[in-house]
């Protein structure tokens, strides 16, 4: 049975948390979507829980967080060392959105809030040609953002890409290590709550075009699907 053990970095608000589930749960609902056999772990990082040797570990998820990568926490450099030494023993690791951020920055890129501002809403990513993982020319995926991967580390390469997000999704040269900026963990319920809970803190014409999108079409289940495969693939 294949196991994945998810890393949770950051909380749901209650009022949000009883109807859409904390980010662990929405991963898990992602995954058994694609295969109902996969068996999870869950280790927070806020509750000081200490983190597993990735070397016993199946696979790896890193979840997303409110927290920036650069914060002062304690938890968070911890967190960067267990990334390297899971990227060093080849356990497959997958990050979304703070977990892609942290891969980034514990082998080597660098991580800062936009000057872009709020990314949130239904956006639409170049495929790069040539990745080897996914099929087609563009994914629309659900985004909820400020920070960016600014450079990336000289391991990762590139394969999903916007104007706004220049390397949403990066796959690692160890082979087993994969990234995404966007979320495919978040239905369009969910990123139409956290416009709401934006307003006033975002632009409003950021909001509003953000509410609008989400109208369309998403392909959540598609990358959701490319990532359960890439975490269970050696199982």
């Amino acid at each position: 049975m294949p196991r994945v053990t998810i890393i949770e970095t950051g909380l749901v608000g209650p009022r949000h948390r009883e109807r859409h589930g904390s980010y662990p749960e929405m991963f898990k609902r992602m995954i058994r979507a694609e295969d109902p056999s996969v068996a999870f772990d869950v280790v927070s990082t806020l509750d000081g829980a200490p983190l597993p040797d990735p070397g016993q570990l199946q696979a790896i998820l890193i979840t997303g967080s409110p927290a920036g990568v650069y914060d002062p926490l304690d938890w968070i450099a911890p967190l960067e060392d267990f990334v390297r030494t899971a990227y060093a023993q080849r356990t497959p690791m997958v990050g979304v959105c703070f977990g892609h951020q942290v891969i980034a920055q514990a082998l080597g890129g660098v991580v800062r809030k936009s000057e872009k501002g709020w990314g949130i809403g239904r956006h639409t990513y170049e495929v790069l040609a040539g990745n080897g993982l996914i099929d087609g020319e563009r994914l629309a995926i659900v985004a909820a953002h400020q920070d960016q991967v600014i450079e990336p580390p000289e391991e990762a390469r590139t394969i999903l890409s916007s104007e706004f997000t220049p390397y949403a999704g990066l796959l690692y040269a160890n082979g087993v290590t994969l990234s995404f900026q966007p979320h495919p963990e978040f239905d369009a319920d969910y990123a139409h709550a956290i416009c709401q809970l934006l307003e006033g803190w975002a632009a409003d014409s950021v909001v509003a075009t953000a509410k609008a999108s989400l109208a369309e079409p998403l392909d959540s289940r598609k990358l959701g699907g490319l990532i359960t495969r890439f975490l269970t693939r050696g199982t």
